[in-house]
Formats: structure tokens, C-alpha cells, sequence
């Protein structure tokens, strides 16, 4: 028996939808198509927030961000769920559906939505400070540090966003650093 979700999840294709399912999670999936986006898929989105709520699981790649970005302007009350690149690549190709069920699993358990009133925890600095900016494995330690609070791998700036956006606490912040700092 797998775990049911009440949110509605977004994934952009079939073989995404057929991932979920791999993972044992029951719950009613939405298609995207791609960046088609139909005036009909539209309209089952916004029915499925009003009703349920969704949960973002686009691919993490550029096109899977646009996707996201579009998403989630259109739909602020939407929560987002990020599997990790690493996590999330195979034969060459990146996508959820080629993500492992344990990944897709913890990504859609860590499921955060954007904050109505962001509050500005964190600044530029914190990111230096941490070495998540401006060190030459500031990408790497972002990807980790993204993995392990569930806010997906990006840029600097977008990850700046993220920390503030997805309602990060200065604690889960410092322990996630501290875990990214421990040697294995």
C-alpha cells in the first residue's frame, strides 16, 4: 500500500505520471504536456487548487523550471517539490521519470509552498558565509544543501528566493550547512 496524497501533483508527461505510480504514491496527477499548457489542462489546475491544492513536480531542468515559473505565478498557492539533478539523471536524459521511487518520494515528502508574506531570513551574505556563493564548490554545496532541504538546485540568486520564499528556518538553515560541512 502506497502513500496517498491529497494535493494534486503537476508533472509534465506520461512516463512522469508512470514514475509516481512506480513509487507507490496514490494520487491524482495533472499533465502538463510539456510547456502546452492547454487552456483545458489550465482550467483542471485551477479546479484542482481550489479543491485540493497541487503540488509542482516538474523536471529539473531549464524547461522544467519554466514550467514551474509560469505555474507558479499563475497558481501562488501552489507547493513545489524538487527532485535533485543527481537524483534525477539517467541514460543521458534528466527528468522525473528517471528519477528512483525513493527519490520521488522524499522530493513530494518535502513539498514546500511559497510564503504569501516572504520574509527576508536570509541575505547574499548568509550565502557567502556558508560558501553557497562566490567558492569554487559554491554549486555543488547548493545542490546539497537543496537536496537536503527540498529546494532543488539553482543559481544563487534563485536559491536566495527559495530560502526566503519556502519559509526556511535559520535552524533547518545552519543544520542543513552543518550536514553539508560534516565529513561522511
Amino acid at each position: 500500500m502506497g502513500s496517498m496524497i491529497k494535493e494534486v501533483i503537476v508533472v509534465e508527461g506520461r512516463s512522469d505520471r508512470a514514475a509516481i505510480q512506480r513509487a507507490g504514491i496514490e494520487a491524482d496527477v495533472i499533465l502538463t504536456e510539456g510547456f502546452n499548457l492547454s487552456p483545458r489542462c489550465l482550467k483542471d489546475i485551477d479546479g484542482a487548487v481550489r479543491h485540493r491544492g497541487i503540488i509542482i513536480l516538474t523536471d529539473p531542468d531549464s524547461a522544467g523550471e519554466r514550467i514551474r515559473r509560469f505555474l507558479s505565478e499563475r497558481f501562488p498557492a501552489a507547493k513545489h517539490a524538487f527532485i535533485p539533478k543527481i537524483e534525477a539523471t539517467a541514460n543521458g536524459d534528466v527528468g522525473v521519470e528517471q528519477a528512483s521511487s525513493l527519490a520521488i518520494r522524499e522530493a513530494l515528502k518535502k513539498a514546500r509552498s511559497e510564503e504569501f508574506n516572504p520574509v527576508e531570513n536570509f541575505s547574499m551574505a548568509d550565502l557567502l558565509a556558508s560558501r553557497l556563493n562566490g567558492s569554487i564548490d559554491a554549486a555543488e554545496r547548493r545542490a546539497e544543501l537543496g537536496r537536503i532541504l527540498g529546494l532543488g538546485h539553482t543559481n544563487a540568486k534563485q536559491f536566495l528566493r527559495r530560502l526566503n520564499r519556502y519559509g526556511i528556518s535559520r535552524e533547518d538553515f545552519e543544520n542543513a550547512v552543518k550536514e553539508v560541512d560534516s565529513p561522511e
